[in-house]
């Protein structure tokens, strides 16, 4: 099916659309992320900079949010991309789930104990049902703990003692591991990612 490619618009050097200039450069000193979006506007992760230009001027992915900078080659300048969209759907296999790793673990916990929502104790990693009992080490068996919780609990299941859950254990959404991923989240990506609020801003 023939599909018409989408090219990242140029803009003649002195120019950079729609706000007004702060001059830029390609290679940036630190490394910057674009937010990528799936065909259906689904977060999918972020990628560098450079990716993200590769992506657009190869048609495969258009440009939903710019930066002030553009993009400059020795003659063209290209709008910066800061939000992208693939052009085509990408379909997310369901039944893969990424690697779990206490810093996304503590995250998706909001970084408190799931039994007894502490933040102040340190925190560990706990299987609900315990590898000595046959649990494995995927998401929804893994919580975040106190180190007290952790040890009233041991070996044993949630049923034999009288701690419970404060929330069912589920694998982390791909918005997590973007927020994770960006040092920081710019506000212009806030209306991409469902779940995500900005920040309150302090009252003068």
């Amino acid at each position: 099916m023939w599909r018409r490619r989408v090219e990242p618009r140029r803009l003649p050097v002195g120019q950079t659309g729609r706000k007004s200039a702060v001059n830029g450069c390609y290679a940036a000193r630190a490394v910057e992320r674009v937010l990528v979006l799936n065909a259906s506007y689904e977060p999918l992760n972020v990628c560098s900079l450079r990716r993200a230009h590769v992506l657009v001027w190869k048609g495969k992915a258009e440009i939903l949010e710019n930066v002030d900078r553009p993009l400059r080659s020795a003659t063209t300048s290209f709008e910066r991309p800061h939000v992208i969209r693939l052009v085509t759907y990408v379909r997310v296999p369901r039944g893969v789930t990424r690697r779990i790793s206490r810093r996304v673990l503590f995250a998706r916990d909001g970084w408190q104990c799931a039994y007894c929502g502490s933040g102040s104790n340190r925190l560990t990693l706990d299987h609900i049902v315990p590898r000595s009992r046959g649990g494995t080490s995927v998401w929804e068996n893994v919580v975040t703990s106190c180190a007290p919780c952790n040890h009233r609990k041991g070996d044993r299941l949630l049923e034999e003692t009288s701690m419970t859950l404060r929330t069912t254990p589920r694998p982390p959404t791909p918005v997590l591991f973007i927020r994770l991923a960006a040092e920081h989240v710019p506000e212009s990506w806030f209306r991409y990612l469902p779940g995500l609020e900005l920040p309150s801003v302090a009252a003068a």
